[in-house]
């Protein structure tokens, strides 16, 4: 009953993972990934966000660190001022940080999350 439930637990985190990364015609393509550091897994793909799209508040269960290859956006992080970012600058959010990230030409980043093992990319936040 136990691994059941444990099991149902991880499938939701899945979903709702799978569910922020399909949302709005955002597409990332993952590069990498790798177990490393200890309990965690590194992740680094490539984002592309249209113009005029946001991502959706949401968090990460690690840190979250991008580079802007084209375009530009508004990262709004949750009790901060909006950061504007264009091609060439670099940003990073903190764990469990509800933020967003609002394409205004269209956006193509970098990104690397280094997050918990087990855990989900992203989890939507309301």
């Amino acid at each position: 009953m136990i691994k059941a439930l444990a099991l149902a637990c991880v499938t939701l985190q899945v979903i709702a993972g799978s569910a922020l990364a399909q949302q709005a015609g955002i597409k990332r393509t993952v590069l990498h990934s790798i177990d490393f550091p200890e309990g965690y897994t590194t992740v680094t793909a490539v984002v592309e966000l249209p113009a005029a799209t946001c991502a959706g508040r949401h968090t990460h269960p690690g840190i979250d660190s991008g580079y802007v290859i084209e375009g530009d956006f508004v990262l709004k992080v949750d009790g901060k001022p909006e950061q504007k970012l264009k091609a060439g600058d670099s940003f990073e959010t903190q764990p469990m940080t509800i933020h967003d990230a609002c394409s205004v030409s269209g956006t193509k980043l970098v990104d690397t999350w280094v997050i918990e093992r087990g855990k989900p990319l992203a989890t939507p936040a309301n």
